[in-house]
């Protein structure tokens, strides 16, 4: 290539790095300004001549010498990929379409297979599928590994492409071949697509005036939801809860903001959350402002390895500050923040911008929130109860009267449950006998009511 044609298309190559600078925000150059007056004239952006001469010389050779013709937006499309995709697991350009599609996920309704996934080895890495979704259904678990999809090998695509081969039109099916932990070889799980439509925040009554709250994702409506859950398991007890489980497992994050609400939700007073970065939009600090919403009452929180991003926001916020008890298995661990900004093109580009800290100053980047009370994945099976049944007291002949007959008898016992109550009941233990961990949670939370009376008395 001439010097003429390569001073060509650098200067071509500096007018859109340039250009896409402007387009990312005035921050960055506000905070280059600053850098001027403090340290006398320094440049405000150092370009490496010499590797921006051998970018341009590459991308000439493969726009001349590649076997097939290659359109230049392609090549360099790809080429801002790979400098964004090589910082870390979560910066990604988005083109137009995957922008798009990025808004309609936080929002709360997208096309596919309903999973947070990351890139691991070069494979995709199941970060936590999501609740009432196709993956959920299908089987598939935080942590699992994606080698292929359907016969197209995972090794070689970038996160894009292969969530791309995810999306799809809905009714279709999408064979996984997924490496899962415990498994002597690879499984092969069929998925069907679908409209995903996320419900952010559900509610249940437990027992003895315990609520519960499952949070399956942290949306621009989260907060507000959560509001009115609460509302409805106090109107739905008749009178105040005396306890909260908080269920954020397998919840991997969404939008910051959302985080805030939540952890506010629960918070008299005191820091949330705060985020350190290099440019100064980067470098916050959220305060609790609106009141708890339990009132003191006792709350637990339960997390696991798939619980990640803002739900170890909430979770580090409400542990730093002594507010709920943290149940499960350490969390994913992700501690960072992504700035989604946009391009003039349509197109944006998905950067960490900061790294955040619970209110005790700890990072829980690659380390995760640690359980106050661990509960171990365990696999349980229900014993079938001996014929002959337990003996006790009573069963003995002649055995002595307690004095007071029934009278003891709690109210509960005492009066007929109606059909729908016996129905509402057995449909909550049947949920207590499948998900052990909220069986412990409950547990837990019902010590705590005792201790907390007990200390008030």
């Amino acid at each position: 290539m001439s010097t003429t044609g390569i001073k060509k298309v650098l200067w071509i190559g500096l007018g859109a790095l340039l250009g896409g600078m402007t387009v990312v925000g005035t921050t960055v150059w506000a905070d280059r300004e600053e850098v001027i007056l403090n340290e006398q004239n320094r440049a405000v952006l150092s370009l490496p001549l010499k590797e921006l001469r051998g970018f341009v010389e590459v991308f000439e050779r493969v726009s001349h010498d590649y076997v097939d013709e290659v359109d230049d937006k392609k090549l360099l499309e790809g080429a801002i990929s790979g400098m964004l995709s090589s910082l870390d697991p979560h910066s990604a350009y988005l083109p137009p379409k995957d922008y798009k599609e990025m808004e309609e996920h936080t929002t709360g309704q997208f096309g596919g297979l309903g999973m947070e996934v990351g890139m691991e080895d070069g494979f995709v890495k199941v970060i936590s599928p999501i609740d009432d979704t196709p993956a959920q259904a299908a089987g598939i678990k935080s942590g699992d590994l994606i080698i292929k999809l359907d016969d197209e090998p995972v090794k070689g695509k970038t996160l894009g492409e292969a969530v791309k081969i995810m999306r799809g039109k809905p009714g279709t099916d999408l064979e996984l071949t997924i490496i899962r932990k415990g498994e002597d070889a690879p499984l092969n799980i069929k998925v069907t697509r679908a409209i995903i439509k996320v419900k952010s925040v559900k509610q249940r009554m437990l027992k003895d005036g315990v609520g519960y709250l499952r949070i399956s994702q942290f949306q621009v409506r989260t907060g507000s939801d959560l509001k009115k859950a609460m509302r409805k398991l106090e109107e739905e007890h008749g009178e105040p809860l005396k306890g909260l489980v908080l269920d954020l497992r397998n919840n991997p994050g969404g939008v910051l903001q959302a985080a805030i609400q939540v952890s506010d939700a629960f918070l008299n007073e005191g820091l949330i959350v705060y985020t350190e970065g290099r440019i100064k939009n980067s470098q916050m600090r959220f305060e609790s402002e609106m009141g708890d919403l339990m009132d003191g009452k006792p709350i637990v929180v339960l997390i696991n390895e798939g619980s990640a991003s803002a739900s170890e926001i909430v979770a580090g916020a409400l542990q730093d500050q002594k507010r709920a008890l943290i149940a499960g298995r350490t969390s994913f661990g992700k501690g960072s923040v992504q700035t989604l900004l946009q391009l003039n093109n349509g197109a944006a580009i998905k950067v960490t911008t900061a790294r955040y800290y619970t209110p005790s100053g700890r990072s829980i980047q690659a380390e995760g929130i640690v359980p106050d009370v661990e509960i171990a994945l365990v696999k349980l099976e229900k014993l079938e109860a001996s014929k002959f049944g337990n003996i006790k007291e009573k069963n003995l002949t002649g055995h002595l009267s307690n004095g007071h007959g029934d009278s003891k008898k709690s109210e509960v016992e005492k009066r007929d449950m109606t059909d729908e109550e016996k129905e509402k009941a057995d449909e909550l233990q049947a949920l207590l006998d499948k998900d052990y961990e909220l069986d412990e949670a409950l547990r837990i939370l019902k010590a705590m009511t005792i201790a907390q009376s007990m200390v008030k008395q």
